[in-house]
């Protein structure tokens, strides 16, 4: 992978962080702004139920920002767009498709396919 398709994931990498921490920010001041009192029971029973909702939205997008800064950093080292596994060099329509990859079709392929024999 040439300098300027490096630089245009890691631009699109910055831009989707950027994105997630947006968006947890939101989330954090709407929890705070939001008034814990609420006298009916169905009505609390709603908002508690968004909550833990919204708060396993948050949980996802938090281990996908993980995966975003951890692609950031294998642009910065040079390694971005090498399989894990086999070493080999990821399609750049697999990267397209799912910037954050570390592993190959052929090696994903595998993986899932692994997993499945084992019941995960």
């Amino acid at each position: 992978m040439d300098r300027n398709e490096q630089e245009k994931f890691k631009i699109l990498l910055e831009e989707k962080r950027d994105e997630l921490i947006r968006e947890a920010e939101r989330t954090l001041a709407e929890l705070t702004d939001q008034n814990g009192n609420i006298p009916d029971p169905n009505d609390r029973a709603s908002a508690e139920s968004e909550r833990n909702f919204e708060l396993r939205i948050r949980n996802r997008e938090r281990k996908l920002l993980e995966k975003v800064e951890a692609a950031i950093q294998r642009i910065e080292d040079g390694e971005y767009g090498e399989c894990e596994d086999c070493g080999e060099v990821i399609g750049l329509k697999r990267l397209e498709a799912r910037p954050v990859t570390t592993l190959c079709i052929e090696c994903k392929t595998r993986q899932e396919t692994e997993e499945k024999s084992q019941g995960k």
